[in-house]
């Protein structure tokens, strides 16, 4: 189902856009008075990338990419990737911010006093854990992403809320292939719900 690949990449780019502008703007709020030019920048960066995108609706955003940025492209699979994945990368560098700064701060001066890096420190010892805390908010993005892949059909992709309105406009009968994707919608949520509580429950269990 293509829905669901393109929620997997998106989440995927999501994560990785995330975390850098998480990390970014946690390196600058704790060096406080001893920032350097190049953080600043950066940070000054990653502030304008979350307020715009978090700012502006999905569907904006898929139209600007589809229409304006990629006027002349027909990847619009691509396209979808990269517009939900941007979006989510916004609201993902929060969620892993809020995660980082849940960490106790001693960890971070524990590690840079044996001589590890910045980079090191949280690679190895503050990212694993704030992925532990954050897992619930990273599974509620994963299941808002999957519902706004409908959303994708505005730029004239084929999935599934595409199908039920070429049946609708075939059949003259809205009422089946609306409810029909409803349902699809529905069970795969459900069925993501319950792998993210299964998943909890495991790393609970792993802490005991």
């Amino acid at each position: 189902m293509s829905s669901i690949t393109i929620t997997v990449v998106a989440l995927a780019i999501g994560v990785v856009l995330g975390i850098l502008v998480a990390i970014v703007r946690t390196n600058h709020d704790q060096q406080k008075g001893h920032v350097s030019g190049v953080i600043k920048v950066l940070n000054v960066i990653c502030k304008i990338y979350t307020t715009v995108i978090r700012g502006t609706p999905m569907m904006v955003q898929l139209l600007i990419m589809g229409f304006v940025i990629f006027a002349n492209s027909r990847n619009y699979y691509m396209i979808a990737v990269l517009s939900l994945g941007i979006n989510s990368g916004a609201y993902v560098s929060e969620i892993f911010r809020s995660g980082i700064q849940s960490i106790d701060p001693g960890q971070m001066e524990a590690g840079r006093s044996l001589g590890m890096t910045y980079g090191t420190v949280m690679k190895d010892i503050i990212i694993p854990q704030a992925v532990k805390n954050i897992l619930p908010a990273l599974g509620n993005e994963l299941i808002t992403l999957f519902k706004d892949t409908s959303l994708v059909s505005v730029i004239g992709m084929s999935e599934l809320t595409k199908v039920a309105r070429d049946i609708q406009a075939i059949t003259y009968l809205p009422m089946m292939p609306y409810l029909g994707i409803a349902a699809l919608y529905l069970v795969v949520v459900m069925i993501l719900t319950w792998l993210q509580g299964k998943l909890e429950r495991r790393l609970r269990r792993s802490e005991r």
